[in-house]
């Protein structure tokens, strides 16, 4: 193959949209409002309309976006807060500044998402919260969180970094998108991210306007009133310039969603029925959005496969290669390899193939027939 091949071709998606991004960078910086100017509060607006939810608050990343949803609910030192322990660090890092304490839950097998059926059992006096994380592009099973939730009156954020633009369908058949079905969902936009800018930036959505007001209220100082301070806050503001950008690239959220999901029913297609390899399974109440397209390797052949794509010059990633209970920063927390077995055994078969929305056929072809060839030749 002549051509690189890109995990997330970033910078031929910006190439299709390049007149209209130059455009809106270029306004942004002749406005000289660098800070909370107006495409921020523009932008804000857009991420409401796309969601059909009642308030988008911006930030400066999705991790202050997690830190500022649990700040606004009120969450205590000392209190609990359950979280897959297959995620990204992310997720529980913030639970650890906050003094918070997580409370680890194992995941399903082929939709990565959070094992509700465990749930209930480790709510104790102590749970204010449950973090499901739609990992991948696709929603959790947010109907019976939330029936779990209510239940025991604990607050549902949901981490929807990598499912902007993902539907869920609920059992009456109505549907809502990721992130405004909990008490709060948080975003981010990372390059790679599906709605990516080209630095950081994050937001949370919310249903309730009075929870949204205080939320933005946090993440400016904690102050309503400039210099007026009315309660503890951390500064994390969306930049002017990404927001510009944001602006841009939301109008072709939908568009980039389809792209993606061509490239995994093509790989949906091609690799089904290869021993061995397991595809990643859609769940039923949920559109996926394939942040990733996430596959395992059984058998103890990931690396193997891993290796010999690169000497094919296929890229790949592991996403993760250490479940979060594991890692030597969170072992305070007193869990033990064994505690949550299909975390720690994702963490040991996952691969990530390559998937964005400039993908050409060829070059998806290529990588098909390389995962053949490893395969069937036992290579």
């Amino acid at each position: 193959m002549n051509e690189v091949i890109q995990m997330v071709d970033l910078k031929s998606q910006y190439k299709k949209i390049k007149e209209e991004v130059d455009t809106a960078l270029l306004a942004a910086v002749d406005a000289g409002a660098y800070i909370n100017g107006p495409d921020v509060k523009t932008f804000a607006k857009k991420l409401e309309e796309f969601n059909q939810v009642n308030r988008a608050v911006t930030c400066a990343n999705g991790t202050d976006a997690l830190q500022i949803a649990m700040m606004g609910l009120d969450f205590k030192p000392g209190d609990e807060v359950i979280v897959p322990a297959f995620t990204y660090i992310a997720t529980v890092e913030v639970i650890a500044l906050l003094g918070l304490i997580p409370k680890f839950i194992d995941v399903k097998t082929n939709t990565f998402e959070l094992d509700h059926t465990q749930l209930e059992s480790l709510i104790s006096e102590k749970t204010v919260g449950v973090i499901p994380v739609h990992l991948f592009g696709q929603c959790s099973n947010m109907e019976a969180i939330l029936e779990i939730a209510k239940k025991h009156n604990i607050a549902v954020i949901e981490d929807t970094a990598q499912a902007m633009g993902a539907e869920y369908i609920f059992a009456d058949g109505s549907k809502a998108f990721a992130g405004t079905i909990g008490d709060i969902g948080t975003t981010s936009f990372f390059p790679s991210k599906n709605l990516g800018c080209f630095g950081d930036g994050g937001a949370l959505l919310t249903q309730n306007e009075e929870l949204g007001e205080k939320l933005h209220v946090i993440a400016n100082h904690g102050q309503k009133k400039k210099y007026h301070h009315d309660s503890i806050g951390v500064n994390s503001r969306l930049d002017t310039v990404q927001a510009a950008i944001l602006n841009v690239k939301i109008q072709y959220l939908n568009e980039y969603s389809a792209a993606r999901q061509k490239v995994a029913t093509k790989y949906d297609e091609n690799l089904a029925n290869i021993e061995g390899l397991v595809l990643p399974e859609r769940a039923s109440y949920s559109t996926h959005v394939f942040n990733q397209y996430t596959c395992q390797v059984k058998n103890s052949r990931r690396d193997e496969l891993k290796a010999y794509l690169q000497e094919k010059g296929v890229p790949t990633m592991v996403y993760y290669p250490i479940p979060v209970h594991l890692q030597k920063a969170y072992q305070v927390y007193g869990y033990n390899e064994g505690d949550f077995p299909v975390a720690e055994q994702l963490c040991k078969d996952v691969i990530s193939f390559p998937i964005h929305t400039e993908m050409k056929d060829e070059v998806q072809d290529y990588i098909i027939q390389c995962i053949h060839n490893f395969f069937e030749n036992g290579k």
